[in-house]
């Protein structure tokens, strides 16, 4: 089964954005029932009533405007404001009385609706702007400006900055997440080509390499071509030449894009029936490897079950590379409530201090990669312990509840 990779698109943005559509729509009616329920204080009534029509066939009609960052434009955005604008200055046209005592404008709480897509629209740089502009039309409209209007219009000023820094800062951190999210991404898949190209090209070349410096002649050319060709393989796979993902191209519009990796051939909500480990373990046993597992069913997830059998196949071929042909494996599984382990050990000649480290240094990934990167992508642990002259032992841990993994390769190859 292959695997390929989905973008989906998320973003904290987005819900700030179905807010103000509904904050535009619950203002409008707000605005509109006060003008019903005070028109008896208004001198010109009908002033009051062709604004409000005006307003709410405006708020409707726009409302696909306010859905999303790219239809919310800058030309709509300054018409928006000029219509609240008007409806401040039209106040004392329709009430006379309101240049000398407070009381609401025509739009009242509608106007801050336009003041806030300015701010999520462009941070808080636009929402000064706009909320200045509506500060300066309260002013006018007040003739006689109270304590009480400064402060209503310091308080629109400071939220809707306030507002529009937070959105800067909501962005800003999508694009470090989305950022992040690549480079786990590229560095998830160069380690399933590592270790796909572990598990078969580099060990037939490894495997050429041996076989024509044993045979000499033209096969020995042959054989150090093959050397050559895998020191370069393994040089490629470790400097991480894969090519990366779209995380971070979406990110500018206000979206954190997640690569989501799905299968080409769906197995279903649950991935398939679950998988007996035995069946696919019981194989390696033979006159040199002795397998010993429990009497029941070890069920697995299908790809956890293969992940684990791979990983385990990685440590038999270390076995039969580095301790001999001759050397005695033995493979216990152990089914626990939580989680089941798979133990491999070998009677070999241990592996000496440091070795580990100098293998994945010269770029020898074998632990590394089809052990315990296979392990770590199922949420599993792998342990490895080994004393010069006493054998190896490798641990595989893997929870009953596990991650899909990656990946499931074929063959794994040598270089502990």
């Amino acid at each position: 089964m292959t695997k390929r990779e989905r973008v989906v698109r998320m973003s904290v943005e987005q819900p700030l954005w179905r807010a103000l559509t509904a904050y535009r729509i619950l203002t409008m009616v707000y605005a509109s029932l006060l003008a019903v329920f005070g028109r008896d204080e208004y001198e010109r009534p009908w002033v009051a009533f062709a604004y409000l029509v005006v307003m709410a066939a405006w708020t409707l009609a726009t409302l696909p405007k306010v859905a999303g960052a790219v239809s919310c434009t800058k030309r709509f955005l300054g018409a928006d404001l000029v219509l609240a604008l008007v409806g401040i200055l039209l106040t004392p046209l329709a009430d006379f009385d309101a240049q000398h005592m407070d009381g609401s404008t025509l739009p009242s709480i509608w106007t801050a609706g336009s003041v806030l897509a300015f701010a999520i629209k462009g941070g808080w740089r636009w929402a000064a702007f706009a909320s200045t502009f509506v500060a300066a039309a309260n002013i006018v409209e007040r003739g006689e400006p109270s304590r009480d209007t400064f402060h209503n219009v310091l308080l629109v000023w400071v939220a809707a900055i306030a507002i529009g820094y937070v959105v800067e800062v909501a962005r800003a951190s999508e694009r470090t997440l989305a950022r992040a999210l690549e480079i786990e991404a590229a560095t998830r898949e160069r380690e399933r080509l590592a270790r796909g190209i572990h598990d078969s090209v580099l060990q037939v070349l490894a495997m050429v390499q041996r076989r024509g410096t044993a045979l000499g002649g033209e096969a020995a050319e042959l054989g150090r071509m093959a050397g050559e060709q895998e020191v370069a393989l393994r040089t490629l796979v470790s400097s991480g030449l894969v090519p990366t993902t779209r995380v971070s191209e979406d990110a500018a519009e206000g979206a954190v894009v997640r690569t989501v990796e799905v299968d080409d051939e769906d197995d279903g909500p649950a991935g398939g029936a679950a998988c007996d480990l035995r069946s696919l373990l019981a194989p390696h046993a033979g006159s040199r490897v002795s397998f010993a597992e429990p009497g029941a069913p070890v069920l697995l997830a299908p790809g956890a079950a293969k992940e684990l059998a791979a990983a385990v196949r990685a440590a038999l071929d270390n076995v039969r590379v580095h301790a001999g042909q001759d050397a005695q494996a033995w493979i216990l599984v152990e089914d626990w409530p939580d989680e089941v382990i798979v133990t491999v050990r070998d009677d070999g000649p241990g592996i000496a201090e440091g070795r580990l480290a100098q293998a994945e240094g010269e770029g020898r990934m074998g632990v590394a990669l089809s052990i315990r990167g296979r392990l770590r992508d199922l949420g599993g642990t792998a342990e490895l312990i080994s004393v010069p002259g006493q054998g190896t032992e490798v641990e595989l841990k893997v929870p009953k509840v596990s991650g899909t993994p990656n990946d499931s390769r074929g063959k794994a190859g040598s270089g502990r």
